[in-house]
């Protein structure tokens, strides 16, 4: 075996004419992350964010608004104050995004009576799920109440749902037969008379039983449906 001939390459050396394929080629974009890896990073955020606002609205129960702190709500969901503030700025950040995702609810169940056929019916129906969204989360509700006049994001939140069910209640109204317009005896007065009737009647009813909850869902059926000129 003779010495190797300096104009021809090594084969144990890399050329330096051709790519490594062992190093990434600069020309060439970076790898992008796999979808599936992005989805969880996504998924994990919002694991995280949901155990937050759980955890605010159960402090809400035990502690009330006023006496608890973000060092509460961040070590109830199970990371530091730090972690937290890169989902939100303040305490009053994390309540308002608790209220958004309960009126989310709301904005469901409002939806849902405006599209319902027969009259009876959909009253029947927005009351079961009002009975049903305040034993869920009546506390969340007085607190976006008490709020709504002092934090301008909880306000705007509860005035559009506020809209929302006046809208689906004149849609009802009108439908039963009552006249539209906005006169104090036409539907869109009515309903916005009803629908701020509901929400003080069950803020009241959620802060003593569910059966005060039941009672006042029977009257404000009553109502309705009287208002409508539907039989009781």
């Amino acid at each position: 075996m003779g010495a190797p001939d300096p104009r021809q390459p090594d084969p144990r050396r890399p050329d330096p004419r051709r790519p490594d394929p062992r190093r990434p080629d600069p020309r060439q974009p970076a790898p992008r992350q796999p979808a599936r890896s992005r989805r969880a990073a996504e998924r994990k955020g919002d694991v995280r964010e949901r155990a937050i606002l759980d955890t605010c609205e159960a402090l809400l129960a035990s502690k009330g608004y006023e006496a608890m702190t973000v060092g509460d709500v961040a070590q109830g969901a199970g990371i530091t104050r730090g972690a937290l503030y890169f989902y939100f700025g303040s305490k009053q950040e994390v309540v308002t995004a608790l209220v958004a995702r309960t009126v989310e609810h709301l904005w469901e169940r409002s939806r849902a009576t405006a599209q319902a056929d027969e009259p009876r019916q959909a009253v029947a129906a927005a009351m079961r799920r009002t009975v049903e969204l305040w034993n869920d989360h009546g506390l969340v509700m007085r607190t976006a109440i008490d709020l709504s006049l002092t934090v301008p994001e909880i306000g705007e939140l509860w005035d559009r749902t506020a809209d929302l069910f006046i809208a689906a209640i004149t849609a009802v109204l009108e439908r039963a037969g009552v006249q539209p317009g906005g006169r104090p005896d036409q539907a869109s007065a009515l309903a916005r008379a009803l629908c701020w009737m509901i929400e003080r009647t069950f803020y009241h009813a959620s802060q003593e039983s569910r059966e005060k909850l039941r009672e006042a869902s029977s009257t404000c059926e009553h109502i309705w449906l009287t208002t409508a000129g539907l039989p009781t």
